[in-house]
């Protein structure tokens, strides 16, 4: 029988267990045993995707945790951490393009000893194996086969940021770097923070790809600020996989994600006089003072490289809910965030799971209100671009 689960993947390590940094940009409490708790007992996942994980500083913190007994691996793939949560070990590679573009892969392995052998063969590309996200002298389509012979999958990560990016910073088609065989063996892409279904659609060549909606997260409270909802038939990689190809009954049935308006890279925004610009018509070059220092927004590009107008989206394609994270509601800190998760069970609980009568008996009555709002996508947006996110607004 097929079940939902709430699933993230995409987040980030920010050093291990011993303080050793890993992902640079990323907070040290982001550590592989603080995600897993955070994941677990506050946000309310079921399936994460960990992409630091070809890193030894990572690879040592999962080693001793399977050690201890607090996780195990599964036979079906995976790891699943105090019987409730499936982690997915995966890495997350820059690539150099012959064309000078560089791009963001997200790879999942099923096993522990295929991520640790894919690590030691990038070990011999990538200057510094230990941390993440380091530009590897490959190009994706060199990387694919890597992943393909470490028996994983592989996943354009953020498809249209301007910065390391497939299309927003390489391509404007696959067939630029793979052949339709290879392209077959790619069965998603991620929308990134500033794309929806609505723009992504526009792209016929993404039409056998599922969408994915994923945080991102560089610190503890931004996990499941984006995510999915996967129908599976069990709790393993090998179901996970099968969602993404929409195999046997598996599938996502829902991407949660912000609305791209509050993405920071929504819009073109020009370097030279600071402006952001709107409008329906793709904005490459700056309309007002003619500079070509132009950071090319989400929605811009897309606009430039689409081949049609208006989305044609397939049938199997997922709703895509415009959801504000519990942080990102006006009036709920951190303070607050904890005293409901003390009282009233997950951010999913919160968000999803709790009646009405059950919240209104474990939260005050301002609070109340937000999280209905928020519920009832009651609330307008200020738009974000030039690498500054936009707000909610109630």
């Amino acid at each position: 029988m097929l079940k939902e689960f709430f699933v993230d993947l995409h987040l980030h390590i920010g050093g291990g267990s011993d303080g050793s940094p890993v992902k640079i940009t990323a907070s040290r409490k982001l550590n592989f045993p603080n995600i897993l708790k955070e994941a677990a007992f506050k946000k309310g996942l079921d399936i994460i995707g960990i992409i630091d994980c070809a890193s030894p500083v990572v690879l040592n913190d999962i080693d001793q945790m399977l050690a201890a007994d607090e996780m195990k691996e599964l036979d079906q793939g995976g790891i699943l951490y105090q019987d409730q949560l499936l982690i997915l070990p995966g890495a997350e590679i820059e690539s150099r393009e012959k064309n000078g573009g560089q791009v963001h892969y997200l790879s999942f392995f099923p096993k522990i000893n295929q991520i640790k052998e894919f690590s030691s063969t990038m070990d011999n590309y990538i200057s510094n194996i230990t941390l993440s996200s380091q530009a590897a002298s490959l190009t994706g389509k060199e990387l694919l086969k890597i992943v393909d012979y470490h028996g994983g999958i592989m996943i354009p990560a953020h498809i249209f940021t301007p910065h390391k990016s497939f299309y927003g910073r390489a391509f404007d088609t696959y067939s630029e770097i793979f052949s339709p065989a290879e392209w077959d063996k790619i069965p998603a892409v991620e929308l990134g923070l500033s794309a929806d279904t609505k723009m992504a659609d526009l792209m016929p060549e993404l039409s056998g790809k599922s969408f994915l909606s994923n945080s991102d997260a560089h610190s503890l409270p931004k996990i499941a600020r984006e995510y999915n909802i996967m129908k599976l038939e069990a709790l393993n990689y090998n179901s996970v996989i099968k969602a993404l190809k929409r195999e046997a009954g598996n599938k996502i049935i829902k991407n949660y994600g912000l609305n791209p308006e509050l993405g920071k890279y929504h819009r073109s925004h020009c370097e030279e006089c600071d402006s952001i610009f709107s409008g329906k018509q793709a904005v490459t070059k700056c309309p007002k003072c003619d500079s070509n220092k132009v950071v090319v927004g989400v929605k811009d590009r897309i606009l430039e490289i689409a081949e049609m107008k208006t989305p044609q989206h397939p049938p199997y394609r997922a709703e895509y809910i415009y959801q504000v994270p519990l942080l990102d509601i006006p009036g709920i800190g951190k303070k607050t965030a904890a005293k409901l998760f003390e009282n009233c069970g997950t951010e999913m609980d919160v968000i999803h799971n709790l009646a009405a009568a059950d919240l209104q008996e474990c939260m005050s009555s301002r609070i109340f209100k937000k999280i209905q709002k928020a519920r009832q996508q009651e609330f307008t947006f200020q738009s974000g671009g030039g690498g500054t996110y936009g707000k909610v607004i109630f």
